[in-house]
């Protein structure tokens, strides 16, 4: 696989946070996390991901108000977005968030990551 990918994780729960952020550092991608919507805006502010990977349900902003705010910025209009979540109407909070794609938690290492390369055109 190949690196030079830049993702974003937005997600509240610390633990599937640092986690996914490990997980993503050890397949090679260039990866910040931000705990919501609000830190993520300020990531926004400086560096550009190629993909967002993103909670819905967050304290202080959540994945609507964040993209409400995300597609205003024109370097960061285009990034993918990779929805997860654990709510009953995950899907449906995808097609509202105009997700690429989501994922329901709790999800594989497989499976997200299956994701994560679909998304960023990376081929095994």
């Amino acid at each position: 696989m190949t690196g030079g990918y830049r993702v974003l994780v937005v997600e509240d729960d610390e633990t599937l946070r640092e986690t996914l952020t490990e997980i993503l550092l050890d397949e090679g991608l260039d990866v910040r996390s931000a705990e919501h919507g609000g830190d993520a805006l300020e990531v926004l502010d400086t560096w550009t991901p190629d993909l967002i990977v993103l909670d819905v349900m967050m304290p202080e902003m959540d994945a609507f108000e964040f993209r409400r705010h995300q597609r205003h910025r024109p370097d960061a209009v285009a990034t993918k977005i990779l929805v997860v979540s654990a709510a009953a109407n995950a899907v449906e909070a995808a097609v509202r968030l105009e997700a690429d794609e989501w994922v329901t938690k709790p999800f594989s290492l497989t499976e997200m990551l299956a994701s994560v390369d679909r998304l960023l055109g990376r081929t095994a």
